[in-house]
Formats: C-alpha cells, structure tokens, sequence
C-alpha cells in the first residue's frame, strides 16, 4: 500500500460537496420532493472524508449505516443515483423504493446500507473472513456509531475478527449519541477502546475533527492490516449538528444543550481546508453545477411503474 500524501483539494472538494449536498437537502426537504427520511451528516463530514482519502478505491470494501451520504459521496458513489434514490425515481440506485436508508453502489465496492443499526457490523466481519479465505488484496472499511456498540452484535463480532485475523478496519463515529440518549446514560465505561483492547484489537482514537489527522491515522491502521492482516478499531469523536432524523435542530427536546464551539467545528474545518485550497472558487462553481445536473437528472426522471414493484434494477 502506497504512502499518500493528504490532498488539501480533494479533501475540500469532497467536504464542501458532502455539505453542500446536505443544505440542499434541507432546503428543498419541506417541498416532499423527496420521499425518504433523512439522517444527516452534518457535523461529521472530516470522518468521511479523511477516511476515504486514505482507502484504496474499487480495492477497499465499505459498510456504512443509514447515516451514510457522507460516506456515500466521500467514497465516490454515483451521485445522480443517489439523488434520484431520494426523490424516488426509477434511475435511482434501488429504482427508487429504498430511499436515503439504503444507499449503495456495487461499482465502487459500497455495499448497500440498512436502517437496523449495527446489522452491517456482522456482515463485514463475513465479507472480511471471505476476504482471508478467498486470499484476496482487499480490505474491509466498516463506519458504526458509539451506538451500536450497545447492540450485543458488534462484541460478537468484534471477537470473532480477532480470533480469525480478520482485514477490517472498525470506523467508530462518536457523536455521544444514541439517537437521544446519551453515551453517559448508556455505558458504565466511557473509555471504548480500552474495552475494544481487551479483545485483543489494536485501538486508535482521535479527539479532534481534523480531516488530515484522520487521513494520516487512517492510512497507518489501512497499512497495519495490510501488514498483520489483523483488525483496528478507529474511534473518532464527533458532533451531530441536527436532529437524529430530519432536518431540524433538537436543542428544544432538551437532551443536549446547542454549544456554539461544538456547533463551529465542521465549519471551522472546512474553512482551514479552503484556505489551504488555491483552486477553491472553481471547485465550488464544479459542485453548484453537480448539484444541479443531479436535481436536473432526478426531477426529469420517472417514478417506478407498478409493475416493476418486485423488480430492483436500475434503468439508467
């Protein structure tokens, strides 16, 4: 695996893409031009995009969660697709009938998401395994919540990869969050990667949101599973912005107070990478126009008909 060095203008390209893609979402949301809920990932998009930097593209596999337009677009998925999977249309990524829950693109290795939390934790542990067995090149790349780390699966399968040397690296996005209950109301003890050790599993965690530091932690847990082709788990501590679904702010519900610094942090990182960024006003001009060309493709598309209600391909 080849050394990278951190690509300041992909890096905003991406970032700003992933935020842009998320304010139109909330923009247009109300018009019911789309027709699927929405778990944004406002907040969390250094995760993504630091990771994805330093993945190998069309080697690497990835399993997200419904949280994943981040993921989705960092990654390289078809973008038109998966716009066209919100508003419900045949030339969406599921012909329409699967929604922002349940994104995917084969093409790129993005294995398809689901709404149950945790479930993909399991399956990439068996696609890893497969890995090994079949003796192939590849990686697996697995983004979770602290949150699904309460579900009994993730241990299970946290065990099992240990136990069988498995190439998976664990991407643990720690927003404090499960759904509305806290990380201190749910777990005795905080410290998730001195239990992750216990199993055996080398633990890396990283306090800041900075896209760079990700990528360069990413990169060396990517080559220490080339190396010992054993698991890393990569806790990352994050912010959610938004509500656990929807578009709205949360702050009225109580749970959480609405902390400005914490509000500022992706914004703040997505400025320090535009200033590092010489190009940045034509990489914004690229993203207006891909944005609109998706709107465009998606609005002129057609809903499925009915009788392609037991059918999932994908016309283009």
């Amino acid at each position: 695996m080849k050394i990278k060095k951190f690509d300041y203008e992909k890096a905003y390209y991406l970032f700003k893409k992933i935020r842009c893609t998320e304010e139109k979402i909330i923009e247009i949301y109300e018009s019911n031009i789309i027709k699927s809920p929405v778990h944004l990932s406002l907040g969390q998009e250094s995760i993504a995009v630091g990771v994805a930097l330093a993945s190998e593209k069309k080697k690497d596999i990835v399993f997200s969660n419904y949280r994943s337009h981040a993921h989705f677009i960092a990654h390289g998925g078809n973008f038109k697709k998966m716009w066209a999977e919100l508003f419900g249309k045949e030339t969406g990524l599921s012909s329409g009938k699967a929604g922002s829950m349940h994104l995917g693109d084969l093409g790129i290795n993005f294995i398809f998401t689901s709404a149950i939390v945790g479930s993909a934790i399991s399956q990439a542990v068996g696609y890893s395994l497969a890995l090994k067995m079949k003796k192939l090149n590849s990686k697996v790349i697995c983004y979770h919540g602290e949150g699904a780390m309460d579900q009994g699966t993730f241990w299970e399968s946290l065990n099992f990869s240990a136990l069988k040397k498995l190439p998976i690296l664990f991407v643990c996005e720690n927003n404090g969050l499960a759904i509305y209950s806290d990380q201190r109301k749910r777990m005795k003890t905080l410290d998730i990667c001195k239990k992750v050790k216990s199993f055996g599993v080398h633990t890396i965690k990283i306090k800041d949101n900075s896209t760079k530091n990700i990528f360069q932690n990413t990169q060396k847990a990517l080559q220490r599973i080339k190396k010992n082709g054993q698991p890393v788990f990569l806790e990352i501590s994050t912010y959610r912005e938004v509500d656990h679904v929807g578009i709205n702010y949360d702050f009225a519900l109580g749970y959480r107070k609405k902390e400005k610094q914490k509000m500022m942090k992706s914004l703040n990182e997505l400025k320090f990478l535009k200033q590092n960024t010489k190009n940045f006003k034509q990489i914004e001009k690229k993203i207006n126009k891909e944005i609109s060309d998706a709107l465009n493709y998606s609005l002129k598309s057609n809903f499925p008909h009915k009788k392609c209600i037991g059918s999932n391909v994908t016309k283009e």
